[in-house]
C-alpha cells in the first residue's frame, strides 16, 4: 500500500532524477502559515465529505487565505493522476480505484455547506477511463446546480486527449459558468515540463468549447520562472486569443520538491504587471497575473469582474 505522505511513493517516477536545488524564496513570495477557525471549518467540512482539495495535493501557497474564507478547489477523481508532469505535486501512478459514484453527491454537499457563491471543480487526469472522466464531471456540475442553483461553477479540467473528441460535448452541455484548461508552459518546454500533453491540443480543446457554447467563459494560465523567454509568453498569449479565450492567468512557478523541475528564477512583479498591461492590450476580457497568482485564486471576485466586463464590451449597461 503506496504511503502518498512519503515523496519517493508519491512520486516514483522523479525518485531516481538528481536533486535540483530549491532557491530561497524572495520577499514577495512568502506567505503567512495557514490557521484560524475559517481554516479550521473548511478542512472539518473537506474531511467529513471525504474530499481531495487541489489546495492540499498541489502544495498551494494560498491555502491559508482561501481556507480561512471558505474557498477551496476540490480535486475530483481521486488523488493519484496517470501524467507524471514535472512540475506538479499530485502523486502519480496508476489510480488504485474506479470512479466513486457517489462523490459528485458529496462535493455538492460541501458546496452547500461552504455556502459558497462561486466553487471551482478540478481533477487528476484518469487516462485510465475511457471518456478520462468527461461524464464525472457533467454529474458533479449537474449535482451542484441541483443543491445551489446560485452558485456559479467554474471547471478546471485535463486534456482528454486519449478520449474520442466527442466526450468534451458531455462536459460543456452540463453548462459550467467558466470551462478552465491550463496550457501550463510554453510550447517549447512541453517535452521537459509536461510530457504526457500536447500544447496544440490543448489549445484547440478551447477553442472546441467556444465553438459548442459561444456564451460560455473560457479560461487558461501558465506558469513562469521554469526557463521561458519572455517573447514565448506573449506568443502564448497571442495563441490564446486566437482561440478566443477569455481569461488568462499567469503565476509564479514553485519548486515543490528537489525532484520536481528546477526554478529557473523568481520574476519580478515589475514583469508580472508588464505582462498584465500586454494581455489586456491583446483583448483579454480578463487577467490575473501576479507571483501568487494561480488557477482558482480569488476566482469568485474574479468571476464577478469577468461578467461585468463582458457586459462592457457587448455595451450593456
Amino acid at each position: 500500500m503506496r504511503d502518498l505522505k512519503i515523496p519517493e511513493q508519491r512520486h516514483p517516477e522523479k525518485a531516481r532524477r538528481p536533486d535540483n536545488p530549491q532557491p530561497k524564496k524572495p520577499s514577495w513570495i512568502r506567505v503567512k502559515a495557514p490557521g484560524g477557525k475559517g481554516y479550521a471549518d473548511t478542512a472539518r467540512i473537506m474531511r467529513e465529505n471525504k474530499l481531495v482539495t487541489v489546495c492540499e495535493e498541489a502544495g498551494c501557497p494560498n491555502v491559508g487565505e482561501c481556507w480561512s474564507q471558505g474557498h477551496a478547489t476540490m480535486m475530483i477523481m481521486g488523488e493519484v493522476c496517470t501524467r507524471a508532469c514535472t512540475f506538479c505535486n499530485i502523486a502519480t501512478g496508476k489510480p488504485p480505484e474506479a470512479l466513486d459514484a457517489f462523490e459528485p453527491g458529496r462535493v455538492a454537499d460541501a458546496v452547500s455547506k461552504l455556502g459558497l457563491k462561486h466553487v471551482v471543480i478540478t481533477s487528476v487526469d484518469r487516462d485510465d477511463i475511457e471518456d478520462g472522466g468527461a461524464e464525472h464531471f457533467a454529474q458533479t456540475i449537474r449535482a451542484i446546480r441541483h443543491r445551489s442553483p446560485g452558485t456559479t461553477i467554474e471547471i478546471l479540467t485535463p486534456d482528454f486527449i486519449r478520449c474520442d473528441p466527442s466526450v468534451l460535448e458531455q462536459v460543456v452541455e452540463a453548462r459550467p459558468d467558466v470551462f478552465n484548461h491550463n496550457l501550463e508552459t510554453v510550447p517549447g518546454l512541453y517535452p521537459e515540463v509536461r510530457p504526457g500533453a500536447r500544447y496544440f491540443h490543448s489549445l484547440r480543446l478551447l477553442q472546441r468549447v467556444k465553438e459548442l457554447d459561444p456564451s460560455m467563459f473560457t479560461k487558461s494560465g501558465i506558469m513562469v520562472g521554469l526557463g521561458e523567454e519572455r517573447q514565448a509568453v506573449v506568443q502564448v498569449m497571442e495563441d490564446m486569443r486566437a482561440a478566443d479565450i477569455d481569461f488568462l492567468t499567469i503565476g509564479q512557478y514553485l519548486q515543490p520538491t528537489p525532484k520536481h523541475h528546477r526554478v529557473d528564477r523568481f520574476v519580478h512583479p515589475d514583469e508580472f504587471a508588464a505582462y498584465e498591461k500586454a494581455a489586456y492590450g491583446k483583448g483579454f476580457l480578463m487577467v490575473s497575473a501576479t507571483p501568487l497568482t494561480r488557477s482558482s485564486y480569488h476566482a469568485g471576485d474574479d468571476f464577478a469582474r469577468l461578467r461585468e466586463a463582458r457586459k462592457r464590451k457587448l455595451g450593456i449597461a
